[in-house]
């Protein structure tokens, strides 16, 4: 019995590093690609941006993801760019970006360096704190 909590233990671990080593890789790789990136091409540069990859059938996007973008921009302003792409029409910006689900958000700072990437819902709570990390 001790064998498999241990076996289960090892096993959560290496889980664990394999997603974190999944998710740099997912930052450098969005970092890299917004420098260049045809998307961000006529958004100001002088403040922080949230790339948002949604899509149509995206029930948590429609009913959770959106109306905490609105309300972080209400609370906000001007100061952040917000950038809505619809997977679904758009796959080749998702995979440049290396999108796999819906809702997946992105935090750039003002340099374009992506801070932070959240695959499925992230509150507004949660993003501010990862804007002013951007900041």
């Amino acid at each position: 019995m001790i064998e498999r909590l241990i076996l289960m233990a090892i096993l959560l671990g290496i889980g664990y590093v394999g997603f974190l080593l999944f998710k740099r890789r997912n930052l450098q790789q969005a970092s890299e690609q917004a420098t260049r990136d045809p998307l961000l091409n006529a958004v100001p540069a002088d403040r922080a941006t949230i790339v948002y990859f949604t899509t149509p059938g995206c029930i948590p996007c429609q009913t959770q993801q959106q109306p905490a973008l609105s309300r972080l921009q209400a609370a906000i302003g001007d100061t952040v760019n917000i950038i809505k792409v619809d997977a679904s029409l758009d796959p080749d910006t998702a995979q440049r970006w290396g999108v796999m689900s819906a809702p997946t958000t992105f935090v750039l700072d003002q340099s374009g360096q992506a801070k932070a990437v959240n695959y499925g819902f992230a509150d507004e709570n949660k993003l501010r704190q990862q804007l002013d990390i951007a900041v």
